[in-house]
């Protein structure tokens, strides 16, 4: 395939630099009094915080070099791994017995810290076969309890580096833990950047995404998640291919017997592309549960020109018409958000609305930072 967003590997990961400081995040000072302080404010492994704190620095002056290091050392529930500044290229997997696990960006700019790889779904494994879709994962998270702060998860594998691969999928993280939380996090990548999933199919996990940067190009926000974005930007990448839609931003699968899907609040949705580009969503409605009802619920966001404001939603595959899913909209503001054509553009009444919030989402649980 033609390439889509031709930039070297560092200049990928650079890639928006506009969104640090539409989001308000700066960095905390890395020195103090003329000394290196890589952990920042976090401590360091002569300064301890806690015993169950953990340090991690590419250039050896934390407990391990790799994030992975560090996440096999802490076993069971309740460890904080603090990260240095610097690009770890390795992926990382948290299994599901490594609950209450919180990652904390030591500088307070999740540009600083990076987590990449580049592993697509049609990348051949070592042993034979290919990765998958989920195998791509740059960062996978399958524990309860997970927290991230002021991080990056990319996956920076890119088409044109890869003519002869097909399977272009290629995850940045794949979340299936309940009770998942980021905070000004980054997510970046082109087709599948974000998973928000779950364990199982009668597993409704509740994730969090506060004031984050999400990008990519085809359904580059996925999964069957019962997932809350608020504050967070989603940016759709340009693409050198003459075909519209250039890709959507998210692809819900939620399970039939889950009420709530994914929602966004209070976001905005930006755009690299030219203007009419891009859908709003489309429904994912997997050959593993045929029975999905995707459900999408996004209010008070601003939307730019990119989305096709006449035409937001489409189709993954024609039995599965969006129309027959559970997306909506409510108080959406932006050139992209224009109702032209009301069919296309499903509203929710003033009385709904109350029933699409972050509480009624996530319940019992409040997400602290």
């Amino acid at each position: 395939m033609p390439s889509q967003f031709p930039l070297s590997r560092r200049g990928f990961l650079m890639a928006s630099a506009a969104a640090g400081a539409a989001l308000g995040l700066a960095s905390a000072p890395a020195r103090a009094g003329g000394r290196p302080r890589p952990f920042g404010r976090y401590g360091s492994p002569a300064a301890r915080l806690t015993p169950k704190t953990l340090y991690v620095d590419p250039r050896g002056q934390g407990d391990f070099t790799s994030v992975q290091a560090a996440v096999n050392a802490a076993t069971g529930s309740g460890w904080t791994l603090v990260l240095a500044p610097g690009t770890y290229r390795e992926t990382v997997a948290v299994d599901a017995t490594r609950t209450e696990a919180t990652w904390i960006g030591a500088s307070e700019n999740p540009r600083d810290v990076v987590i990449v790889y580049d592993n697509a779904a049609g990348t051949p494994k070592p042993g034979g076969g290919t990765y998958g879709t989920s195998g791509s994962a740059t960062t996978t998270v399958q524990a309860d309890g997970f927290t991230a702060r002021d991080i990056t998860f990319a996956n920076d594998w890119l088409r044109a580096d890869h003519p002869e691969i097909t399977g272009t999928q290629a995850v940045a993280i794949k979340v299936q833990g309940d009770r998942s939380a980021f905070w000004r996090c980054r997510f970046l990548g082109h087709q599948d950047t974000l998973y928000a999933d779950s364990m199982a199919l009668g597993t409704f996990a509740r994730q969090y995404f506060a004031h984050c940067y999400a990008e990519g190009d085809v359904d580059f926000v996925f999964g069957r998640a019962t997932a809350v974005y608020e504050h967070c930007r989603f940016h759709t990448l340009a693409r050198d291919v003459d075909f519209t839609p250039k890709g959507m931003v998210f692809a819900p699968s939620t399970a039939r017997a889950n009420p709530y899907g994914y929602l966004a609040v209070k976001c905005r949705i930006t755009s690299g592309a030219e203007d009419g580009a891009y859908k709003l969503a489309r429904p994912w409605v997997p050959s593993s549960d045929t029975t999905a009802r995707p459900a999408l619920v996004v209010r008070d966001t601003w939307m730019g020109t990119g989305i096709d404001a006449a035409a937001p939603y489409t189709n993954m595959a024609s039995g599965f018409p969006w129309q027959d899913q559970r997306f909506a909209e409510y108080r959406n503001t932006g050139p992209g958000a224009v109702i032209s054509v009301p069919e296309n553009r499903p509203q929710l009444s003033a009385d709904e609305a109350e029933s699409h919030t972050r509480k009624a989402y996530l319940r019992d649980w409040r997400p602290a930072a």
